[in-house]
């Protein structure tokens, strides 16, 4: 669904600092995080503010068709231990993401955001399920055009979560995502795949993406 233009201007990121909050403010209603993106910046709520923006860089990617899937993991997908569907539990994704002991950035506008933009189309959720129908594992994120930010993931049973990344994988090759963004590299993400580029390139592929 169309969306009102949002009533806020996000600077321009390659000014931005490249470790910390690049711009702060605004709110999380669903054209203002769709203009977030499209300007290269991502929310992530600190303790000591909600409404803050960030514009890392270097930038962390997912290549589109690079994602590592190891043998034991392969394995896991073809036996079909955990069936997989796309949207079908958004609000259960998105709350999982955020149940989490060590605390969250993922807070109650966070998720009364992206649920409005699940309710739009724009954003989206992989669940994998046990074999008797319980949550094993998802992910959620944002589609913006030819992006999709992949914003968290969780997992109840080992493997469910990487088991969802390889269904996005799937239906990023299968439609017309040219760029995954995962924002910051982590350990677990590098080990899937993902590699960091500079925010420019970043840039230049985002223009790309989102024209």
């Amino acid at each position: 669904m169309p969306l009102p233009p949002s009533p806020y201007a996000f600077p321009d990121a390659r000014s931005a600092p490249g470790d910390g909050p690049a711009a702060m403010g605004a709110d999380f209603e669903p054209s203002t995080l769709v203009a977030a993106y499209r300007a290269g910046y991502f929310p992530w709520p600190q303790p000591e503010a909600e409404y803050l923006w960030y514009s890392p860089d270097p930038r962390a990617i997912l290549p589109v068709g690079g994602l590592h899937v190891s043998r034991r993991l392969a394995r896991t997908i073809r036996s079909g231990r955990f069936p997989v569907t796309v949207d079908a539990a958004f609000e259960r994704v998105i709350l999982a993401c955020a149940d989490r002991p060590e605390g969250t950035w993922i807070t109650e506008n966070i998720v009364d955001g992206y649920l409005r933009l699940h309710e739009l189309g724009w954003a989206h959720s992989f669940e994998t399920w046990t074999e008797d129908g319980r949550l094993a594992g998802g992910l959620y994120g944002l589609r913006v055009g030819g992006l999709f930010g992949a914003e968290s993931m969780f997992h109840h049973v080992t493997d469910a979560s990487k088991v969802a990344m390889a269904a996005m994988m799937q239906w990023a090759e299968s439609t017309s995502i040219s760029l995954i963004d995962v924002q910051v590299l982590t350990p677990h993400t590098a080990r899937m795949g993902a590699v960091e580029i500079p925010r420019e390139d970043y840039r230049s592929m985002l223009d790309g993406a989102t024209r």
